[in-house]
């Protein structure tokens, strides 16, 4: 009886400790339109452990769902940075940011400028 209460307790532990595996996040993302929507979003679900990521374009702020336990918000912001987009504490290099397609040079004022009408 003592090993059914002992069982009882690792169970109800570990059911308690699984159900926090998902962790929340919310940080600012550079882009200017759906194209790095897509890009951004894409470079963060391919990350292990990503289970959702949804960036706003007009806001710039990404919504994240992450398990802790097989990824990083640093590991996430640098597969960000490597398809070419800043984040808060991550800046692509010139090379990832100059593979970015012409629209989505947010680093240019006047690609800027243009993406306020839409």
């Amino acid at each position: 009886m003592k090993k059914i209460g002992v069982l009882l307790v690792m169970l109800i532990s570990m059911s308690a400790f699984s159900q926090d595996k998902n962790a929340r996040a919310t940080m600012e993302v550079d882009g200017v339109c759906n194209m790095c929507k897509e890009r951004i979003e894409k470079a963060c679900i391919k990350t292990k452990g990503v289970k959702s990521a949804v960036w706003n374009v007009s806001t710039h702020e990404l919504n994240l769902i992450y398990d802790a336990r097989k990824t990083d918000l640093n590991t996430i912001e640098n597969n960000i940075a490597a398809v070419g987009h800043d984040t808060e504490n991550v800046i692509a290099t010139d090379e990832a940011y100059n593979s970015v397609h012409n629209c989505c040079r947010y680093r240019d004022e006047s690609v800027v400028d243009d993406h306020k009408d839409d």
